[in-house]
């Protein structure tokens, strides 16, 4: 459907002339010849022009776009227009949501590939401090630090993992190594079950004193707005997907057809519908999806709130980007108790049980990615902070997108300019006469265009859904 400012001066001066004849005349007569009718279904592209009507005749088997007068359309025609007006309106719906789909899903995308650069990024610094500090354990220490540091990507994507969980069983695993070279190093390492019971007595033990505990604290609380974050950028997508391919009801359909199409069969190809009759069945149709809005004006202020909630000591890339330092301090620790910790363990796990192999040295490649990590690092802070409030400050603008979407069809794309003679779905006329309603089901009762059946289960669907990713 061409947009206003779209269309020449000289199809405009035509219509005009078209409306303003049939106005004068004190409303639709019937056309000459049916020869404009054939061309612009033709020109739609609605099918073969075998069987359509020379010249005007009696509609009788017409079900939608009935008229006294002779008529240039068939049932078969009907019937393809029918198909194009539901078509015709999920192409504007597409096009009008187009922009803000893409900036969702353009951010979502952006977002998460930062996340799996951050997260392999703290990886590589927490890599690095035992390749450095640490050399004999590092083999060892890298593969929990992997395991790590793969539990927190899967949290923050959607994963149900236990933040509490994977950061204590990544300081439980690490107590062995640490012991092994720390503690109470040997010249072959210790067994297998010796490493198991020291695993499972390290919270009792507490070799890394309260450094496991603040992990635990800055990892909750730093993971858990990102991953909602991406949860709610998600649903944003799914929203918009879901009022996209919208299931017109047989009322609407109906309604449509007449508004966009019947007008041609009385040969008034170039006509549009007056503005309160479009925004009658265009609210009708729409009313479902009006009832979004409220749901879709919370769902923005908590991304808003989210997000400003996302800065400062708990940021996501602070808590990352420094957990290799909490590491170094649990090290430390343990390294400075370690006579009390050798008593301890002695008296859980008795003295150690040592088996004839050697740790081996450092394998994990430091130079790997750390280029664009270096360059990702310097300015992680700043780019994440500042694209969040770039996004959240262009996701504003669509705060009232779905309560004022009837208004922008009509307005942009469907209805007459104010003061043309316009369709009334019967007849061209000056002014369209009948009650406008509101937008929403409840308004629908009244409204002379469309009947409206109760809520959409869909639409009730996703407005759980928004409903419960706003609580989160």
């Amino acid at each position: 459907l061409p947009a206003m400012g779209g269309k020449s001066l000289s199809l405009v001066v035509l219509s005009l002339g078209a409306l303003l004849l049939a106005a004068a005349s004190g409303g639709a007569e019937p056309p000459p010849s049916c020869e404009s009718v054939r061309k612009v279904f033709q020109m739609r592209q609605l099918g073969s022009l075998r069987g359509i009507p020379e010249s005007p005749r009696a509609g009788v088997d017409l079900q939608v776009c009935t008229s006294k007068n002779p008529t240039c359309c068939t049932k078969k025609m009907e019937e393809r227009y029918q198909t194009a007006a539901k078509q015709d309106i999920q192409q504007v719906l597409q096009t009008s949501s187009a922009t803000l789909k893409f900036l969702i899903s353009r951010n979502a995308a952006a977002f998460q590939e930062t996340f799996e650069t951050l997260i392999r990024l703290a990886e590589n610094y927490t890599s690095t401090l035992f390749c450095n500090a640490y050399r004999n354990m590092a083999a060892e220490a890298t593969t929990h630090v992997q395991e790590l540091f793969t539990d927190v990507g899967l949290f923050i994507f959607g994963t149900d993992v236990s933040t509490e969980e994977f950061v204590n069983r990544f300081f439980d695993t690490l107590f062995p190594v640490v012991y092994n070279h720390v503690i109470n190093p040997g010249l072959t390492d210790i067994s297998v079950e010796y490493a198991e019971c020291l695993r499972m007595a390290r919270r009792d033990i507490r070799p890394f004193g309260n450094v496991p505990k603040k992990a635990i604290g800055q990892m909750g609380r730093s993971l858990l707005p990102s991953r909602t974050f991406l949860q709610a950028l998600n649903l944003g997508i799914e929203v918009i997907n879901t009022t996209d391919h919208l299931h017109f009801s047989k009322d609407c359909s109906r309604a449509l057809l007449r508004m966009q199409y019947c007008p041609h069969c009385q040969g008034l190809t170039l006509s549009k519908p007056c503005m309160g009759y479009c925004l009658n069945v265009i609210r009708g149709c729409l009313a479902n999806m009006a009832e979004v809005d409220l749901h879709w004006r919370g769902y923005i202020q908590s991304m808003e709130e989210l997000s400003s909630a996302m800065s400062g000591t708990y940021d996501i890339e602070h808590v990352l980007l420094n957990f290799h330092s909490l590491v170094n301090d649990a090290l430390v620790q343990a390294r400075i108790n370690g006579p009390e910790l050798s008593e301890q363990v002695n008296k859980v796990c008795g003295p150690p049980v040592r088996k004839p192999t050697q740790s081996p040295g450092c394998s994990f490649d430091q130079n790997k990615d750390n280029q664009g990590l270096k360059m990702f690092s310097r300015d992680s802070e700043e780019t994440l902070t500042n694209r969040r409030k770039e996004f959240i400050g262009h996701l504003r603008f669509y705060r009232a997108f779905y309560g004022g979407l009837a208004d922008q069809l009509c307005g942009n794309e469907l209805a007459a300019a104010d003061g043309l003679p316009c369709w009334n779905g019967e007849d061209v006329v000056r002014s369209y006469t009948h009650r406008v309603v509101g937008s929403g089901i409840k308004a629908q009762s009244a409204n002379p265009e469309v009947k409206v059946k109760g809520t959409d289960p869909v639409i009730s669907q996703i407005i759980d859904k928004l409903k419960h990713v706003i609580q989160v």
